[in-house]
């Protein structure tokens, strides 16, 4: 899977991440979701890399980057600290500003990092998630059925590490398989390279402290955003997975519009894994969207 793309660990300073990186152009870091690993964009990399540098990390505690030692705070797990990771990780590599593009967990590392750092973030693409304030608020009896994991993997150490623990290959398996609308997307050598990368000792752990920062410290610094007024001032892409019967499309337009002041929004037929369901349209949403500032 990406051949042609290197393979080199860098330490930011607070982590060390496991990044692959091809193509040439100007530098786009894709970051992708829980429970997975830079791999889940692997169908979409090399259309990217025809234009772009494209920059794939493991976030800390994920895929094969470190996992570092949690905090009573969940600091070392929330998005404004993996953030800093991938500002540290592209100043690593030479450029100080980038187009960003983020999926799930990724996806709020990503515009947390648009709103702490605007000046390093070129244009911004999320996929599949509104702010993290807004899911939760947005939470109801259908949505909290759909979204257990989210008040799950929250719960205090070590009630979901215990139950996850258990086993974790066939547990990252059941929640991976339960967002695809198209099964067939889901191909196996990529499945078992999350599935045994999520059983690394300190994983789950790692991935639990990751919702739980959602919980608490994610959730207060997307609070004083909003109170203070704050926007997304690059352009943002806001992509998101509709569903066969685009049943999806109702609430991220009106969410992404508070939030954003350059705002551009496009729902794809497919479930949650965008790249991987329908990696021919989301590269060429992608790629028209990143071509405007280029």
């Amino acid at each position: 899977m990406l051949d042609g793309f290197g393979e080199r660990r860098i330490a930011t300073g607070e982590a060390e991440l496991y990044v692959r990186i091809g193509g040439a152009g100007p530098p786009l870091v894709c970051l992708h979701g829980y429970p997975q690993s830079h791999l889940t964009w692997r169908k979409v990399a090399p259309a990217l890399a025809e234009r772009y540098t494209v920059v794939l990390p493991d976030l800390r505690g994920y895929g094969a980057s470190e996992i570092v030692p949690s905090d009573e705070a969940h600091v070392a797990y929330s998005k404004r600290t993996m953030a800093r990771d991938v500002v540290a990780l592209m100043s690593a590599l030479g450029w100080e500003r980038f187009f960003l593009a983020g999926h799930d967990r990724g996806a709020r590392v990503a515009y947390r990092l648009a709103l702490d750092s605007p000046e390093r973030v070129a244009a911004l693409a999320t996929l599949d998630i509104i702010p993290t304030l807004e899911t939760w608020e947005a939470i109801d009896y259908r949505r909290a059925y759909n979204a257990y994991h989210w008040q799950f993997l929250a719960q205090p150490a070590p009630l979901p590490e215990r139950l996850i623990g258990s086993d974790p290959e066939w547990y990252c398996r059941q929640q991976i398989g339960a967002w695809f609308e198209d099964h067939g997307a889901a191909d196996e050598a990529a499945l078992e390279a999350y599935c045994r990368a999520f059983a690394r000792p300190g994983a789950v752990h790692a991935a639990c402290e990751d919702y739980r920062a959602g919980y608490t410290c994610d959730l207060e610094a997307d609070r004083a955003d909003r109170e203070a007024g704050a926007r997304i001032d690059m352009p943002l892409l806001a992509l998101w997975g509709a569903g066969a019967d685009g049943r999806r499309n109702a609430h991220f337009p009106a969410v992404w519009e508070r939030w954003a002041r350059d705002l551009t929004l496009q729902g794809l037929r497919c479930g949650h894994f965008l790249m991987e369901e329908l990696p021919g349209e989301t590269s060429a949403a992608l790629r028209a969207f990143f071509d405007r500032y280029a």
